[in-house]
């Protein structure tokens, strides 16, 4: 077997195929026009996905029933935080990017305490945390958007050679979290876990440290979101993260990661984040009403994730 049939019968690779054909799709129709803006804002776009579904794909990869439903509400009350305290200016970026950190940090305690202590599912209890932090951003928000530090903002949204920096940053991280998951002891115990819990435990692997750590970690990439997402949109709002709910979700399902956990990928989230945002993009261009829009964005999605799980069924 050669090499391109290896490749394609990997999951995560139908995501960037799919991706580059409604590129392609889109580009055909605008004849050429505006072919390369709309690549730089897919990645910009696909940048902030990808953040929060590194974080999602390690919450689900533990197993069926684990998911972090708190997102958006981390998003929002990280970045309201971080942009009141650094109060646009430049010499407090650094402060207000720990401040987001430490609102990630009591996040992930506060989510696991709820699971571990009060035994409460971890849909369940992520779901009710959010209305929690989604009241703490409002009364804290109290109806003011501050903008960002110039510096900052200058920063979510430079490009260089029409990619995004921030991007590039998140693809280091990528491969970065794609060796601790396959090289560490902790990546692999977090799949162990996922493969079936009462066997890892049994193999030694410490099962309530490993999920702490995991929804700690999401929570803090959920308010590193939260914290670059606001200064590239000019200042935090209520709303920032709601479309950050379904979307971490489906760009990790999308992506090749096993909703039944144990298996993980981290290449496919990026596929999938650039597929999502250029489907939506292509319809635009299209000039389909809303409801066209969502049937088709649907029936494309199946098609992909069919495709994949075909390929996997095969070997």
């Amino acid at each position: 077997m050669n090499n391109s049939s290896r490749l394609f019968e990997k999951p995560w690779i139908w995501a960037f195929v799919a991706a580059i054909a409604v590129w392609l799709a889109t580009i055909i129709f605008t004849q050429g026009q505006g072919a390369g803006d709309v690549l730089t804002a897919a990645f910009s776009f696909a940048t902030f996905s990808v953040i929060v579904a590194l974080g999602q794909m390690m919450v689900i990869t533990l197993g069926p029933g684990n998911v972090d439903l708190s997102i958006p509400a981390t998003m929002t009350l990280a970045g309201t935080v971080a942009t009141k305290i650094m109060a646009t200016q430049d010499s407090m970026i650094v402060v207000g990017l720990a401040a987001a950190l430490v609102v990630g940090l009591g996040v992930g305690v506060f989510n696991y305490g709820l699971i571990r202590l009060l035994r409460i599912p971890p849909i369940i209890a992520t779901l009710s945390s959010s209305f929690l932090f989604q009241s703490a951003a409002i009364w804290y928000n109290r109806g003011l958007r501050v903008k960002p530090p110039p510096a900052l903002a200058d920063f979510s949204t430079e490009t260089v050679l029409g990619i995004p920096v921030l991007a590039v940053f998140i693809i280091a991280l990528s491969v970065a979290v794609h060796i601790v998951l396959h090289r560490t002891l902790y990546g692999r115990a977090v799949t162990a876990i996922g493969q079936n819990m009462r066997a890892a435990a049994l193999a030694g692997i410490n099962v309530n440290r490993t999920r702490f750590i995991t929804y700690v970690y999401c929570a803090v990439l959920a308010a590193v979101n939260g914290f670059f997402f606001s200064a590239f949109s000019g200042g935090a709002a209520l709303n920032m993260g709601q479309a950050y709910l379904l979307n971490s979700i489906a760009v990790v399902v999308i992506g090749g990661t096993s909703v039944a956990g144990g298996f993980a990928n981290v290449p496919g989230l990026w596929g999938a984040a650039l597929f999502l945002f250029l489907v939506e993009a292509m319809l635009n261009t299209y000039g389909l009403g809303a409801g066209i829009r969502l049937v088709l964005t649907g029936l494309i999605i199946v098609g992909v994730i069919t495709a994949a799980g075909g390929q996997k069924t095969l070997r």
